[in-house]
């Protein structure tokens, strides 16, 4: 399978999940899951066919999406630009694929970590998708613009730094074009963003429905498909833990009653499945396993559109 673009239909929308690239993050038994006891921990890596002593780092995509719904285009999340040699690829993607930037009418950004940012703006510091309304829950732009207190986050001061740094780098430039959400809003008809706290104070998933087919986009709500089986297992850069164990209940459940198709920012590429129930948490089926149909093989570029 093509690891950069996956073209797929939700209803009449026409959806592509685009690669922003991966970043390698290393210790990340830690970093995934900072209170997870060992013994547990290594059960379920190897269920996964892990070894804890012999996973030195966790290579994760990033993953955004594009929809378009025949009157609007919709990008959920753009990714981390310039943050490490093997990210910024979420433009090129788009370019190669026929989809101007300047043909996106919205930018819908579910929280303010470097990696859902970084493509804000471009080299100029201008908005570098310059005719969107950008929109953001009203919580989370009012934590990364007021000088943010990470000193409950489990990670080094490094890793604060660079949070708090891509904020005042990658958010005032879209200051004049953001519209700010502070409730369950339909953004554009079909698409709508719900609050879901937790990994962020502002953090949000949105929800794409089309006819009788529904796709729950869910950020970073559960960071690995572990968190799905241990949902009380919580990342360091989790800000509220147990806002996050809240919200993967409501979400999760919703998706699994619902039989939604959920696309998790950081999951294997396409990051499309659905969520099992199983126990007290779900199990991860992905997409190419369901008989919903499988992701489309990219063609050469729909061309229709410039390369702005």
């Amino acid at each position: 399978m093509n690891t950069e673009i996956c073209r797929f239909k939700v209803g009449t929308f026409e959806c592509t999940a685009v690669s922003d690239g991966t970043f390698a993050y290393p210790d990340p038994a830690t970093f995934l899951f900072a209170n997870a006891p060992k013994a547990n921990l290594e059960q379920a890596l190897r269920e996964h066919g892990l070894q804890l002593e012999q996973w030195p780092q966790w290579v994760s995509p990033y993953i955004c999406l594009m929809i378009d719904t025949g009157r609007h285009r919709v990008l959920l999340d753009t990714g981390a630009g310039g943050m490490a040699p093997s990210t910024g690829k979420l433009i090129p993607n788009l370019r190669a694929e026929g989809i101007a930037l300047d043909e996106i009418d919205t930018v819908i950004l579910t929280h303010g970590h470097p990696d859902h940012i970084g493509g804000n703006a471009d080299s100029e510091g201008k908005p570098a998708f310059p005719n969107a309304r950008y929109v953001m829950w009203k919580e989370e732009w009012d934590f990364w613009t007021s000088g943010p207190d990470l000193a409950q986050l489990n990670v080094d001061d490094h890793i604060k730094q660079l949070l708090v740094a891509f904020a005042r780098a990658n958010l005032p430039p879209i200051q004049r074009q953001l519209s700010l959400v502070d409730r369950d809003t339909e953004i554009v008809p079909g698409i709508h963003t719900t609050a879901a706290p937790g990994h962020t104070p502002g953090h949000m998933v949105v929800a794409i429905s089309s006819g009788s087919q529904q796709l729950l986009y869910t950020s970073d709500a559960a960071v690995h498909p572990i968190h799905l089986e241990h949902p009380h297992w919580y990342a360091a850069v989790d800000f509220s833990p147990d806002q996050v164990v809240t919200t993967r209940r409501r979400l999760f459940c919703r998706g699994a009653a619902e039989n939604a198709v959920v696309l998790g920012f950081h999951f294997p590429f396409p990051g499309l499945g659905h969520v099992i129930p199983k126990g007290e948490g779900w199990r991860w089926q992905p997409i190419e396993t369901t008989e919903i149909g499988k992701c489309e093989e990219p063609s050469s570029g729909r061309k229709n559109g410039g390369t702005s």
